[in-house]
């Protein structure tokens, strides 16, 4: 890989470790340390590892870009601030009455969350807006009475969403200025966060936002103090839309962060194993992230990662533009258990970086998926976790020897046998929720493989989804932090604009999309260098989701409808002879910025050793070579079964596979899948 010389640095924030990439130009330099409760502590013990590795200063560094959990931690353990809704009277309770849908549609049981925001903080002010602009103005004496219920409840944090802001905003604009001049308080309105019709949509979204606006705030802050402290530069900070933004933009637009570590990955791997899928012929990547607590699936088509509006998260909307990420309670650090009808199962309770697997020997007494790889020899006794953290071998076994008495397995071994397959399960049906049901053929697809665990067990599931190519970049381990380096600066800007598409006027889009242009160009730290990309969201006459698409300049609605009818054919497999309308206007600007330079040159003996490895579903035992990853050469095959080991990963090559070295010093594993023994 070449290109920007400039010394960089990338730091991600994962549920067990966080990870370092520091490029100097010439070469990368990888950290792994655990994750600490206040993340920062554990980025800048990355950091300065890495710069002492790499014989450099924090000062020498030229740019620190940053993706964290700061913001999906908040949500999903519910710990963010205490939040106060306003709205138009008569919407308090939108946020409990949602779409009138159930979570699961056969589940008699199933609860929605809880709102982040408890009705006694929800407040009404009497105003009214249509799509056709204000009808009745709010009354500034009402806003200040809120103003005061708002103080007497304590909250930390405001979200304003009042009907039909995002077609003319100036009642909520006059709210915001009010609230702002009465409260101490962050204050995050509907018309700046999503300008996006659906009203429940629209009120989730802002109050998520507000929801984490002050976590994000304040370690931001902290974490800019620290580092600049240190002879850092202020850090850039990685959003869900897969771009990067300055710490000052994302602060204040903290929801653009809720999917931030994730994002980071799936460029990590677009950009590292972009030129295998090219040479290959392959209609695209599956990355395949997993850590310590989850696993994470991605579709990269075209070298574009493919992006949604329509997420989740904790049954939560969140529709800022983000990564389209499918995410499994499955990692290394997945505790497995038996439920009652006496099944394994793997997940998505995980023991974390403290106390962590059984292993580590923190603390930890329950059966995890690192145990089941420690025991099956994929994981050597010896293997120091992130070139630091040792091995206790037989922890590993006693808790998969209780795990084998609570299940009726005969040993710890079977146990692990266990472990190791439900895991993959689990993450198979990720991979294939994510291609299969959205009609695509994992077949014509590489998977690319990375996080701690990800290399270990991409084979197997490669075998299982008849996917016969699997990628493992360099810096699979810290992936998501290399592709901090590689990530452009990105931004996006909505807005909602209903009508038939016959009925446009493209002169009037035209300066619709000039202004959102200004307001997406508005947050690039050098707007000149941007290119801006217009997309619009369209639909059939009487549907109810929509479809993305280019519409370049100028707009041409002709153009428009023949695109958005070949994309729903490509997606749905049909097109229909209904009139289409036209229902958002979207803009991304983006900035790119060189790719990190590296080369990928052997050192040290490659073998290193052997050791016993069980594969296949009668968990054969073979005398498998183990290999150091730095002392392969390029153009070096790799048979298998072998054992790659590298500091932050490890990666496995079942019977039947073959492990070909690139220039970039990337892992192609292929198979032909003829043979039993490569699951």
């Amino acid at each position: 890989m070449t290109g920007d010389s400039s010394i960089r640095i990338g730091a991600d924030v994962g549920g067990t470790f966080t990870d370092v990439v520091l490029s100097t130009g010439d070469d990368l330099v990888t950290a792994k340390v655990p994750s600490t409760a206040d993340q920062s502590v554990g980025v800048l013990d990355g950091i300065h590892e890495a710069c002492a590795t790499a014989g450099i200063a924090p000062s020498d560094v030229d740019e620190f870009t940053h993706a964290m959990t700061v913001s999906v931690n908040a949500l999903l353990e519910e710990t963010g601030a205490k939040t106060a809704l306003v709205t138009t009277e008569g919407f308090r309770d939108v946020l409990e009455i949602g779409r009138q849908d159930r979570p699961d549609l056969y589940d008699l049981s199933a609860q929605r969350p809880d709102p982040l925001v408890p009705r006694r903080r929800r407040f009404e002010l009497p105003e009214r807006a249509s799509p056709d602009g204000v009808e009745a103005a709010v009354g500034e004496d009402a806003v200040r009475d809120v103003a005061a219920r708002i103080r007497e409840s304590d909250a930390e944090s405001v979200a304003v969403c009042l009907l039909h802001a995002y077609a003319d905003p100036a009642n909520e604009r006059r709210v915001a200025e009010i609230l702002d001049a009465e409260l101490d308080v962050p204050i995050s309105v509907s018309h700046e966060v999503l300008a996006e019709f659906r009203e429940y949509e629209r009120t989730s979204t802002t109050v998520v936002d507000a929801y984490v606006t002050p976590k994000i705030d304040s370690y931001l802050g902290r974490l800019t103090s620290e580092a600049v402290e240190s002879g850092l530069p202020e850090p850039l900070v990685m959003q869900s839309n897969g771009g990067i933004a300055d710490a000052d933009t994302v602060r204040e637009h903290a929801v653009t962060t809720s999917m931030s570590g994730p994002a980071a990955g799936v460029v990590g791997a677009s950009t590292a194993a972009g030129a295998t899928a090219d040479e290959r012929g392959l209609r695209g990547l599956v990355t395949f992230d997993m850590g310590g607590t989850s696993s994470d699936v991605s579709l990269v088509r075209d070298g574009e990662a493919e992006r949604t509006t329509d997420a989740e998260i904790n049954g939560r909307p969140v529709r800022t533009p983000m990564v389209d990420v499918t995410t499994v309670g499955a990692g290394g650090g997945s505790i497995a258990w038996v439920d009652d009808g006496g099944a394994l199962r793997v997940g998505p309770r995980s023991a974390g970086a403290e106390p962590g697997p059984a292993c580590y020997g923190k603390g930890g007494t329950e059966p995890t998926v690192t145990d089941a790889n420690l025991v099956l020899g994929y994981i050597g006794e010896s293997t120091e976790l992130g070139g630091e953290l040792s091995l206790d071998v037989e922890a590993a076994h006693d808790a998969l020897e209780g795990l084998a008495d609570e299940a009726g397995l005969e040993s710890a071994v079977e146990a692990a046998r266990g472990v190791y397959r439900v895991a993959n399960a689990n993450m198979a049906r990720a991979i294939r929720s994510a291609t299969v049901e959205r009609g695509h053929d994992p077949r014509q697809f590489g998977l690319v493989a990375f996080g701690g665990a990800g290399p270990m067990h991409a084979a197997a599931l490669a075998a299982d989804l008849n996917v016969g190519t699997v990628v493992v970049p360099p810096a699979c381990g810290v992936l998501s932090a290399y592709g901090l380096l590689a990530a452009d600066e990105k931004h996006d800007a909505v807005r909602t604009y209903r009508t038939a598409l016959d009925d446009v006027d493209p002169e009037h889009v035209d300066a619709l999309y000039d202004e959102l242009e200004a307001d997406a160009l508005a947050d690039v730290r050098n707007p000149e260098t941007a290119v801006v990309e217009r997309h619009a969201d369209l639909r059939y006459a009487g549907q109810s989701f929509e479809l993305t698409i280019p519409t370049g300049s100028p707009f041409d609605p002709g153009v428009v409808a023949e695109r958005f009818h070949d994309t729903h054919e490509s997606t749905y497999g049909y097109r229909m002879e209904e009139p289409v309308d036209l229902v958002n206007l979207r803009v991304t600007a983006t900035a790119e910025r060189g790719e990190p330079a590296a080369t990928h040159e052997a050192s040290g003996e490659a073998q290193t050793g052997l050791r016993e490895a069980r594969f296949g579903t009668d968990g054969h035992v073979y005398e498998t070579p183990v290999y150091e990853r730095a002392g392969l050469p390029p153009s070096r095959t790799v048979g298998g079964p072998a054992v790659i080991e590298q500091a932050e990963s490890t990666v496995v090559v079942p019977p039947a596979w073959d492990a070909g070295v690139r220039e970039d010093g990337a892992l192609v594993l292929t198979s032909d899948h003829s043979a039993e023994g490569e699951r």
